[in-house]
């Protein structure tokens, strides 16, 4: 197989474009059949020159400098739909695109203004808001229940809780981490956060590409997890699963974690006595780290059956084929360049979604979600016809809270 001269970075997961060919994921890939089932299975394939199935060819014709510039890699949300329904078990989403994308920006005569400025404030202040640390507890004061901050109580714990940036600075995101805290609380859950020496965890740092970001936010969140003693890591973002789950254990990350809905759902026993009546129509959308890429499925429909007084309903595309909502891989942060390029937000595809089950209610459980979903909600004139709301919001609302 030729690949040129091109010299190819070492990945997080210790494989380079150029050893590919002899590992066992680089044989996997070279057994593609170019059925086209990725191309299909893609949300933004119709934009791209070289989706996943042209990639891979012409990783087999020596022709991958053509991918490196082009553009199509900043159209991949990493939403693992492709590798989800790859035939052959291709790694794409892990490995074959993460690797591509590490040289296609090296290759980019500018990045989208957006996602810089994004990756600069992670690298700078730790979070991609350019907020400072400090204020990163800052939303404790208005939580009304205990929040214990480890550098504050250093005592043992069974859960740190890795509350992660959207729901620390992002004003909606807050009220998620409120309702997660109290719902902690009323469960008698010993917990502690990290506050203020907590920094991203990473991976969509990593995902558009900018390996040496997320050496540094890994090397860091490893040294100060290694300085508090509990049981078990829980997240209240998917994406944070990701990077803890199939990254950080590469350099040595052993400890047990899981995301909320499903460690809340662990106590749904307990929880049922607390759960009182709401009347909604509620629709859930599947967050592609949550669902495609981990599983979880069936426990966050099972905490939102568990409230009495909710119907839930489906909308078409639901759990493995479900639309991504735009904001992995980087597209968190590249709204403006998609519009340049006259591309429909998945926000707002997955929101008509929504409206036409007639749910009021759209739940969700990753912070990215909220926001992107309220946006299209606000620009496509749904104020008032559906709520985007977290589970953990949900479940704190039934409860009392």
């Amino acid at each position: 197989m030729t690949l040129g001269s091109q010299q190819v970075v070492e990945s997080l997961w210790g494989v380079t474009l150029d050893d590919l060919p002899v590992t066992e994921e680089g044989r996997r890939i070279l057994s593609c059949i170019q059925c086209g089932t990725c191309v299909g299975t893609c949300p933004y394939s119709e934009y791209m020159q070289f989706p996943p199935r042209r990639i891979i060819r012409a990783l087999h014709d020596g022709l991958l400098e053509e991918v490196f510039l082009s553009d199509s890699m900043l159209k991949c949300v990493s939403c693992y739909a492709c590798m989800t329904k790859c035939p052959r078990g291709i790694k794409l989403t892990e490995i074959l695109l993460p690797l591509v994308k590490e040289q296609t920006v090296m290759k980019l005569p500018q990045m989208p203004i957006e996602l810089q400025k994004a990756l600069e404030n992670t690298y700078r202040y730790g979070n991609p808001q350019g907020e400072s640390g400090r204020k990163r507890a800052a939303w404790t004061k208005t939580a009304n229940v205990p929040v214990r901050i480890f550098a504050e109580d250093s005592r043992p714990a069974d859960i740190l809780w890795y509350v992660e940036s959207d729901l620390a600075y992002h004003p909606r995101g807050q009220e998620i981490a409120r309702a997660t805290a109290y719902v902690f609380n009323k469960l008698e859950i010993d917990f502690a956060i990290l506050g203020h020496e907590e920094k991203s965890a990473g991976d969509c740092g990593r995902l558009p590409w900018e390996k040496g970001l997320s050496e540094v936010l890994i090397e860091y969140n490893m040294a100060i997890l290694k300085k508090y003693k509990f049981n078990k890591i829980v997240t209240s973002d998917p994406h944070a699963l990701d990077a803890f789950r199939f990254r950080y254990t590469i350099f040595g990350f052993d400890y047990p974690i899981t995301h909320t809905v499903p460690y809340v759902f662990d106590h749904l026993s307990k929880l049922k006595s607390m759960l009182k009546k709401l009347d909604y129509k509620i629709t859930y959308h599947d967050s592609c780290c949550l669902g495609r890429h981990n599983n979880f499925y069936d426990e966050p429909r099972a905490l939102l059956n568990a409230i009495p007084g909710i119907k839930l309903v489906e909308m078409i595309h639901n759990r493995v084929n479900s639309i991504c909502c735009g904001g992995g891989g980087g597209g968190m942060w590249l709204d403006a360049y998609y519009k340049s390029k006259n591309m429909e937000r998945l926000s707002d595809i997955r929101v008509k979604e929504a409206i036409n089950t007639g749910a009021d209610v759209l739940a969700i459980a990753c912070p990215y979600e909220v926001s992107r979903f309220e946006d299209s909600v606000k620009v496509l004139g749904y104020e008032g016809k559906i709520k985007v709301r977290d589970i953990t919001e949900l479940l704190s609302e039934s409860i009392g809270g």
